[in-house]
């Protein structure tokens, strides 16, 4: 299972998101249909921009809490010092894509910035 973690400012839109997970899949060298899900923080459960990037994609949104993106985030491979700044989070969409896909998963993809928006690509781990 894939998973997308995203990161993102009140101004983001979904066109945003969606180039985004489509530009972190090809570096990736995964197809579109390997994506399980989107995910995001809690805190950013009002946001219209990845329910909408969510739907369009025929995915479901798995909002994150701050509990899980703690216990995460000592697995991210980036830290962004404005992220820690605005949210207490300094690797927003590693955390959330590593804490949607499980105990054990990887990343496969650091964090890729967009103007408005972050993406991380993490994997769960096989059984």
């Amino acid at each position: 299972m894939i998973v997308a973690g995203l990161g993102c400012r009140k101004d983001c839109d979904a066109e945003e998101i969606l180039r985004l997970v489509e530009r972190a899949l090809t570096l990736a060298a995964l197809p579109s249909s390997a994506l399980a899900a989107l995910a995001t923080p809690a805190f950013k459960s009002e946001a219209a921009a990845p329910r909408e990037a969510a739907k369009t994609l025929g995915l479901p949104l798995v909002l994150i809490s701050d509990d899980a993106l703690r216990e995460a985030e000592p697995r991210a491979a980036t830290a962004s010092p404005a992220s820690l700044k605005a949210t207490g989070f300094a690797a927003v969409a590693e955390s959330a894509a590593l804490a949607a896909a499980g105990a054990g998963s990887t990343l496969l993809l650091p964090r890729i910035k967009g103007t408005n928006a972050t993406c991380a690509l993490a994997k769960a781990a096989t059984p």
